[in-house]
């Protein structure tokens, strides 16, 4: 359903229910309350974006919060307006105004301070429409803030794959103590032209992924070692990449007192949860490890936009 130019209020708001877009805003920081709070002031500084959900993990020292809002089109169809635009840009703003990456160590790799950005269409909305706002969200981020931005997926121009994108740049080679990332330890101009922004990166702001796809599952399963090169080799196996499991990306973090195999599910209709814990399960035993049942950090879709609605419908009634 479009927008059009004779629409009244309440074609509006039937527009604002159906055509609806998340945004996984991803953060190089979960130790600095006030950091967080910053952040989270201006993820609701926008009374039309709503805050769906929020995972803090101090060992990875990485925050993310999902946000949901609507689209607007023209009288030809063509989005010409989201909330979300303007709450994502006031949220990057916050983390580079509080997060200096020069200072930040962690077990989880990242690359900026505002390390991730990704738009999922939900409801009635379009790959394409998810795609326009991470091209805009990212000029804006590149031009104001002279951060480098790179796209990914339905925002590249080819489709390439944020994975690709990282493993050009460095992402996933630890440089502190074999297992953690701290300060910045790529050169200051980059080896890839960025689709935004500078060349040249700011140690302290560092560079910007943001990207548009269909809906990613995360789902981490521990595994009870504290050998990084044990679990490394079982989340290779369990990869796409690797020989394992399509469609899914992985990768071996230490966390806390045990290990942990972090998991992409890029399409969890073909490959779902119980199938990946099963495989970890099984790879796991044949080193004579246990391992713990998995967890996501993030809710279904549909489960989603049931939140959204009546968080929005609460906030019109009062």
């Amino acid at each position: 359903m479009n927008f059009n130019c004779t629409a009244n209020k309440e074609q509006k708001k039937t527009v604002d229910q159906s055509i609806l877009l998340c945004c996984k805003f991803f953060v190089s920081e979960s130790r600095n309350n006030a950091t967080l709070n910053a952040i989270e002031r201006a993820a609701r500084s926008n009374p039309e974006t709503v805050i769906v959900n929020m995972f803090h993990d101090r060992a990875y020292n990485r925050a993310r919060y999902d946000l949901v809002s609507y689209v607007l089109h023209d009288c030809t169809g063509n989005p010409i307006y989201s909330p979300l635009h303007q709450t994502v840009i006031a949220m990057a703003e916050a983390t580079f105004n509080a997060v200096n990456l020069e200072f930040h160590e962690g077990a989880h790799p990242r690359l900026g301070a505002v390390d991730d950005i990704v738009f999922h269409p939900l409801g009635h909305a379009s790959l394409d429409e998810a795609a326009w706002l991470a091209k805009a969200v990212a000029a804006d981020i590149g031009n104001r803030f002279s951060v480098p931005v790179f796209l990914y997926a339905a925002a590249h121009p080819t489709g390439k794959e944020l994975d690709a994108i990282r493993r050009e740049l460095g992402y996933y080679r630890p440089n502190s103590r074999g297992s953690q990332w701290a300060g910045w330890a790529m050169p200051e101009t980059l080896p890839l032209s960025p689709d935004e922004g500078p060349n040249v990166v700011s140690r302290a702001k560092g560079i910007t992924m943001i990207g548009a796809r269909p809906w990613v599952t995360l789902y981490n399963v521990p595994i009870l070692c504290t050998d990084v090169s044990v679990a490394r080799r079982i989340a290779r196996k369990v990869s796409a990449r690797g020989g394992g499991l399509p469609t899914m990306q992985t990768i071996a973090l230490v966390h806390e007192d045990s290990t942990e195999i972090a998991c992409m599910l890029l399409d969890s209709k073909q490959v779902g949860a119980d199938r990946v814990q099963n495989r970890v399960e099984m790879l796991a035993a044949q080193e004579g490890l246990d391992i713990e049942q998995g967890y996501f950090t993030d809710i279904s879709p549909e489960m989603i936009v049931e939140k959204y609605m009546k968080l929005i419908n609460s906030a019109n009634k009062s």
